[in-house]
């Protein structure tokens, strides 16, 4: 009952049809004959609801619009709506979708394989949200628990133990707010800072430009493109701590990673500073986003700089590891197995027991004001915890310091490296088209103008149900750009219903944020890629031209 979906198409035979389909791919379902019918099946249990929009007019919502109105916290009713090609002429029932909540359009004629695609994602957010459910009740059950435990001690017990609770709460909340008050504060300093230098240099050029000067233009906009960069660099990070960033994994030969950094590092510190590398020959190969775990080395031999004023003797070192249950037992999300080890040893000034413990917080730092952002380590805690691994700080005042990142051995076999082809000249050929897939305006205008000054041709959409039109058409599309987190259906699930229509459908797709794209493995198929926003023009041209040539 709780994952049966409830059918109510009263013309023709939609309901017989989808309730046909439905079955031969292991759902369950009811027909219903009108909405009064349909609400009394709901308040018995139900998945999701199947309508045809013409069973919304004319008839009494009431009932139907009170129901989920007042569905509980956790839930959310999926509903896919049944509509006609022609957009809100054709379907008026659409002006029905903000007040129903979650709703999915499918239009008529549909396909066997886009119903069964958007009946297994509705179920499959349902079954997220019974789980929401279990979990609130047995919080429930475990506080109704604790709270009859509670009750059956000595009233001079209770009395102690309500004030110590009185206390531990007054603290937890001043510990919260101090918290949010240094992750906020870090971000509006360094947002504020950034945006002045953008505005500031969009100001001056204005000016500039309306006295006629063009002298120096070009310093202003690097100042701006710098202070832009370095404000993506920041929401970069803050999506790496908390675990959103999306990454790029695959076989890391970690030895040769840290060697081909060997200038950069040495670079990065002192003369005073000794760097050695200590390097297992034997060392596996790891699973990791390379860029990423640069980053990260990058980040803890400066920190290790820092801890070394005077000097001293910096080790980078690998080897190889294998983490039991008794390790991993004392941290969530790490399972027993092989991981590749990579550490940073500095000699410095160490740290105390209260510094290790808040080492990994955002915005937390001993820096002076302006020589740290306090998001290099909490970056890579949150790398590695997305990674499947591990991060762990040793330190003793005046001795020195250890910071050790553990990843994942690779399980599969490292792909053979292929040739690199030359660069492909970034100009369209032969009338080539892409379709662009962006909800937001600005970003919208911005790529179609950057392809079309290339030569491309370009078909623009809103969403995804403007988009599935045109895909299904003789419409010539040589290549999609879609954005991962469009209202309503998602890009992913667009290039799903893209790729039945033209199966050798290339996708590109461009994400600022995305739950479902945090990892890459698993979320592109073949013929797919993905950059992040904010990118440059010429990355963009890049992956078009390399994907289109494939």
């Amino acid at each position: 009952m709780s994952e049966r979906a409830i059918i109510l198409a009263p013309l023709g035979r939609d309901s017989q049809i989808a309730l046909m389909m439905l079955n031969e791919a292991g759902f369950s379902g009811v027909i219903t004959r009108d909405l009064s019918s349909l609400c009394s099946e709901l308040v018995l249990g139900a998945g999701l609801l199947l309508i045809a929009s013409e069973a919304l007019l004319g008839g009494d919502l009431e009932h139907l619009m009170g129901l989920i109105e007042q569905q509980p916290a956790w839930s959310d009713l999926p509903i896919i709506l049944l509509t006609y090609h022609g957009g809100p002429d054709q379907n008026p029932a659409s002006r029905f979708s903000l007040k129903l909540g979650n709703v999915t359009f499918l239009e008529r004629p549909f396909h066997p394989v886009t119903l069964i695609s958007l009946v297994t994602t509705a179920l499959r957010g349902r079954r997220r949200q019974y789980e929401a459910r279990d979990r609130l009740i047995d919080l429930s059950q475990s506080e109704l628990r604790l709270q009859n435990t509670l009750e059956t001690l000595e009233q001079q017990v209770e009395e102690r133990t309500a004030q110590l609770r009185h206390n531990e709460e007054v603290l937890r909340q001043s510990q919260k707010m101090e918290a949010v008050g240094q992750l906020t504060g870090g971000i509006a300093h360094d947002f504020n800072n950034m945006l002045t230098g953008i505005i500031g240099s969009l100001e001056l050029l204005r000016r500039r430009l309306a006295r006629g000067r063009t002298d120096d233009l070009d310093g202003l906009i690097d100042l701006g493109v710098t202070s832009a960069n370095r404000a993506a660099g920041l929401t970069h990070r803050l999506l790496a701590f908390s675990r959103r960033q999306s990454l790029d994994s695959k076989p890391v030969e970690m030895n040769a990673l840290v060697v081909s950094m060997g200038e950069l590092l040495q670079r990065s510190i002192d003369e005073s500073i000794q760097l050695d590398m200590q390097l297992d020959q034997r060392l596996w190969v790891a699973e990791a986003d390379p860029n990423q775990l640069e980053s990260a080395l990058l980040n803890l031999v400066i920190n290790a700089r820092d801890a070394m004023p005077n000097g001293g003797r910096l080790v980078v070192k690998t080897r190889n590891e294998h983490l039991d249950a008794t390790f991993t037992d004392a941290h969530v999300n790490l399972q027993p197995g092989d991981y590749v080890m990579l550490s940073v040893t500095d000699n410095g000034c160490g740290m105390p027991q209260s510094t290790i413990t808040r080492a990994f917080d955002p915005f937390f730092t001993t820096k002076p004001i302006g020589q740290g952002t306090g998001l290099g380590l909490s970056m890579i805690y949150g790398f590695s915890k997305q990674s499947r691994g591990h991060v762990a700080i040793s330190s003793e005042v005046s001795a020195g310091t250890t910071v050790s990142l553990y990843l994942p051995r690779f399980g599969g076999d490292v792909p053979l490296c292929s040739p690199v082809d030359a660069p492909h000249a970034p100009f369209a050929q032969n009338g080539e088209t892409v379709l662009i897939v962006e909800d937001d305006p600005a970003v919208r205008v911005l790529v179609s103008t950057v392809l079309s000054d290339l030569g491309y041709a370009y078909v623009e959409a809103g969403d995804a149900d403007s988009a599935v039109p045109i895909l299904d058409s003789t419409q010539r599309i040589d290549l999609m750009i879609s954005d991962v987190g469009l209202p309503g259906m998602n890009g992913r699930q667009l290039a799903e219903i893209g790729r039945q229509f033209r199966p050798e459908l290339k996708v590109l797709f461009i994400t600022g944020y995305a739950e479902h794209a945090a990892v890459r493995g698993g979320f592109l198929d073949p013929g797919m890629q993905m950059i992040t926003k904010p990118f440059t023009f010429d990355l963009l041209t890049a992956k078009v031209r390399e994907m289109i040539r494939i």
